[in-house]
């Protein structure tokens, strides 16, 4: 799209959000409804273009993008009629005679952009939230994952008029001309550096963001866990989606007497999931595109050559393959311990204690995600008291992203505001703070002007007991 037919969109949704800001629960529940049924009978369709963009298994894209949709759909029908209702707040004595609530009105018109790992997930987890508080929204999904753009901007065109929801294709340029405009909120999923151009173009404008960003999520395994269930849970938590989640375990901090333990068992069960060679296996994704495939190339090529050894994995094929690969002896002048992997690479670093795993952790900015596994309540939360992320799983992977009823963001550098169910409603709401006064005589007035002695009395009298 051109600057100016994007301007032009912008401006009828501009217009039309005082119209859908008026409907009722019952209105929104209806287009989350048809949006449910959409995705039901175009299952098929959604599998198929996630497996032409980047050979996604429609096993995995079922369980990681079509079952949490529809999950937070069926969690917002079930709840957003009461979300939507003004909460009646507590009254304090010094106002007496006032009543006091909140109102949650939609922010108007939102700009969604999404990255290419989930592009569907990404791109409608947060439109149905949008949907829930009342906003129009402006869709705009990666470009590094064609088949899937292509089919979210059908599915957007048949379920909606482009005055409430439409989507903009296009590269960075097309990025660059939506942030110009002044929407009422944008939600982004990306990398933190992206992030901060996105948050210097919304403050030009005074627009609230919300950033899911990423960084470098540690699993910590102590001394007392089960290494079996901790070896299963990291490979499946890290090896989804071929390592491309931003809330994969980007490295791994073992208690230094479980260490190879846990290694070797990790390498057993890749084999397990994956076969002999993974790239023969229908069950492993490839990496997006041939860009980020030679960036993990290089970072693998750079950890080998100062002295990595590779455990498990490490070939890499021109189909933008590369194996599962565990990594051992890594050191932190590597780049696999300088920048998010973002793919299927997991250094594994031997720890003398639990103190040395939050003293590690803490020297780092703060992950989207952490992960302990372990048997010892005090040692779990011990860590949970001294670390900072997004949130946190203990004892697997990924699954705190799953419970709607749970706030989904980061913290400084993985992320501002948080989503998924009341959150995500909140994401996309201006909490209107209303108070209402009785007509005619109030206590205040026994404190307006002119300030004589008894005034001043009266407001020490407040001073020292209200």
């Amino acid at each position: 799209m051109t600057e100016s037919q994007i301007h032009d969109l912008f401006e009828r949704q501009q217009a039309h959000k005082h119209h859908i800001r008026q409907t009722t629960a019952t209105q929104r529940k209806e287009k989350l409804k048809k949006l449910h049924v959409w995705i039901r009978l175009n299952d098929q369709s959604i599998c198929d273009a996630l497996h032409h963009d980047f050979r996604k298994p429609a096993t995995e894209t079922r369980l990681s993008e079509i079952f949490p949709v529809q999950g937070e759909i069926n969690h917002t029908l079930a709840h957003v009629s009461g979300w939507m209702k003004p909460r009646r707040v507590h009254t304090p004595l010094s106002l007496l005679g006032t009543g006091s609530r909140i109102m949650y009105e939609p922010k108007g018109v939102a700009l969604i952009i999404a990255p290419w790992n989930y592009p569907f997930y990404l791109l409608i987890g947060p439109l149905v939230s949008a949907i829930a508080a009342g906003c129009c929204a402006i869709l705009k999904p990666s470009e590094m994952t064609p088949h899937t753009s292509a089919l979210v901007k059908r599915m957007m065109a048949e379920l909606f008029d482009e005055a409430e929801v439409a989507v903009v294709e296009g590269d960075a340029p097309v990025s660059t001309m939506l942030l110009k405009l002044p929407f009422d909120h944008v939600f982004f999923t990306g990398s933190p550096q992206i992030g901060k151009v996105v948050m210097r173009a919304a403050a030009e404008n005074l627009t609230s963001v919300t950033l899911e960003l990423g960084g470098k999520s540690p699993a910590i395994v102590d001394q007392t866990a089960d290494i079996g269930d901790a070896a299963e849970k990291i490979v499946a938590g890290k090896f989804l989606n071929c390592g491309q989640t931003c809330i994969a375990p980007d490295y791994l901090l073992v208690h230094q007497s479980r260490a190879d333990e846990l290694a070797n068992a990790m390498a057993s069960v890749i084999g397990r999931f994956y076969g002999g060679d993974a790239a023969q296996s229908p069950d492993y994704t490839r990496i997006v595109n041939a860009r980020h495939h030679g960036r993990l190339e290089k970072l693998l090529a750079d950890a080998i050559q100062k002295g990595a050894t590779v455990l498990a994995g490490g070939q890499v094929r021109d189909d933008n393959y590369l194996a599962p690969t565990l990594l051992t002896a890594v050191t932190d002048d590597m780049e696999v311990m300088r920048e998010e992997i973002f793919g299927p690479i997991l250094p594994i670093i031997a720890c003398e204690n639990l103190d040395g795993a939050i003293r590690f952790v803490n020297a780092q900015p703060k992950p989207l995600a952490l992960y302990v596994f372990s048997r010892d309540k005090r040692q779990i939360e011990h860590l949970l008291q001294n670390t900072s992320a997004g949130g946190v799983t203990v004892n697997d992977c990924l699954l705190h992203i799953a419970n709607p009823d749970l706030p989904f963001g980061g913290v400084n550098n993985s992320g501002i505001g948080k989503a998924h169910g009341h959150h995500g409603f909140l994401a996309f709401s201006n909490e209107k703070a209303v108070l209402r006064q009785r007509v005619g005589f109030t206590p205040l007035k026994m404190l307006y002007p002119p300030y004589t002695e008894t005034v001043r009395r009266r407001v020490g009298w407040l001073m020292k007991w209200l």
